[in-house]
């Protein structure tokens, strides 16, 4: 995407006129550049039976959940009610696999009599699917492999005290479950966390896996799930996917030779495909002026987009409205009564109330992690698909903030006064 004077364009549409169109604020979706994420990720692993599952945790609209399915890629469920959206999307329960947390037994019962891909992440739930389903329900068993690596510690998920994933420690316990009750294990999956910069952590994950793999002689995949940094801002550095695909497909493709068979090779791209997409329209409400620095206060905050305040994460933000403004300096702040602040001491083209700005890299864990909190609503969001606007979620009104709420006749009763 190209600034070019006073217009900002996603596929050739003016974000200001998106922006009219739908109003503020507004989450604007770019399909091409999702399309583009999946080009590069099956040219990366061309060499091997290469699965895309996408992450659905990270946007779940059912409109990008059908761009996924159109373009051949299958998904990656967190929850029963992921996996469903992913059915009405048009997804076969067996397209999609089903990595559960900590997640009561109820609803592993519903995941597998829906038919989804259990991926079991503790020693408890293997026991207990053995006792209940013996060799009746294939598995895939999610490892972790004690690899600390890659960026914040709240999105890394493969360090020795995480809660994801078996310890590959417990190797010799997840064998004698599976042989007690004849577990179908047909796959092997792992899952380190986020952003990591090149393909060391992806092998070092490949080798436990490829080890463990000699324990279970009837595997139909390997899973990597995912972990590719994104660029936030200019000069970040980020995946090498073209790298990663070779040195990887190499090693799986040794792997398999040595396994005596080809194996699907799986991964779970969440934030890959979705988050440069991804756009957040706000407006400018005030901007304030105080001793130490000016704040710009804008009609969004920590309800629409949370990772900032989170993750400490940056998202780039442009003046749409004023891009050839003279530039200042500005803390970015949310309306929220807390502290929601977007970016400290940023230098943007001057902003004036009014003006519209755009929070970018906001497609993964945008919407996704929004909340009504403060009784805001949520925003509409737009797709751009062949060069025309979508709306694919309409902004909330007020009835949606009591939707679910009940009203208790006794309240309705008249203030009674203390009597003295």
């Amino acid at each position: 995407m190209q600034l070019q004077d006073r217009n900002y364009q996603i596929q050739g549409v003016d974000v200001l006129a998106i922006a009219d169109q739908f109003g503020l604020p507004l989450y604007v979706y770019d399909a091409d550049k999702i399309i583009e994420k999946i080009g590069l990720l099956r040219s990366s692993f061309a060499g091997v039976n290469l699965k895309i599952k996408y992450a659905a945790k990270a946007l779940t609209n059912i409109s990008i959940l059908k761009l996924m399915r159109q373009q051949g890629v299958e998904m990656d469920s967190v929850s029963v009610n992921e996996a469903r959206m992913g059915m009405l999307a048009g997804f076969e329960p067996s397209q999609i696999m089903f990595t559960p947390s900590g997640v009561s037994f109820d609803e592993i019962r519903e995941a597998i009599d829906l038919g989804l891909q259990l991926n079991v992440d503790s020693l408890s739930l293997l026991e207990w699917v053995g006792q209940h389903y013996g060799s009746s329900v294939p598995v895939s068993i999610r490892i972790n492999p004690h690899i600390s690596e890659g960026g914040n510690i709240k999105i890394s998920t493969g360090h020795a005290d995480s809660k994801f994933g078996i310890s590959i420690l417990q190797r010799p316990d997840i064998r004698a479950i599976v042989e007690k009750y004849q577990i179908a294990v047909v796959g092997l999956h792992i899952h380190t966390g986020s952003d990591f910069k090149n393909a060391d952590a992806f092998l070092r994950g490949a080798d436990v896996l490829f080890d463990l793999a000699s324990d279970y002689p009837n595997l139909k995949f390997i899973d990597f799930g995912s972990g590719f940094k994104v660029a936030y801002k200019e000069g970040d550095h980020i995946t090498d996917v073209a790298d990663l695909g070779r040195k990887v497909s190499a090693a799986f493709q040794g792997f398999c030779q040595q396994y005596g068979r080809e194996l699907e090779l799986w991964f779970e791209p969440g934030k890959f495909l979705v988050s440069e997409s991804g756009h957040l329209l706000v407006q400018t409400n005030i901007v304030k002026e105080n001793l130490t620095r000016t704040f710009v206060a804008v009609d969004s905050g920590l309800n629409h987009l949370i990772r900032p305040m989170m993750y400490d994460a940056y998202h780039d933000i442009k003046n749409v409205s004023n891009p050839s403004g003279d530039t200042k300096t500005y803390t970015v702040v949310g309306y929220i009564c807390e502290t929601d602040t977007f970016a400290t001491d940023r230098p943007l083209p001057e902003v004036r109330p009014g003006d519209v700005l755009s929070f970018e890299n906001a497609g993964a864990y945008g919407f996704s992690m929004a909340s009504n909190y403060n009784a805001r609503f949520r925003p509409a969001e737009v797709l751009v698909y062949d060069g025309a606007p979508y709306l694919i979620r309409q902004r909330e009104t007020f009835d949606d903030l009591l939707r679910g709420q009940v009203d208790v006749p006794v309240l309705n009763s008249e203030i009674i006064e203390q009597q003295v």
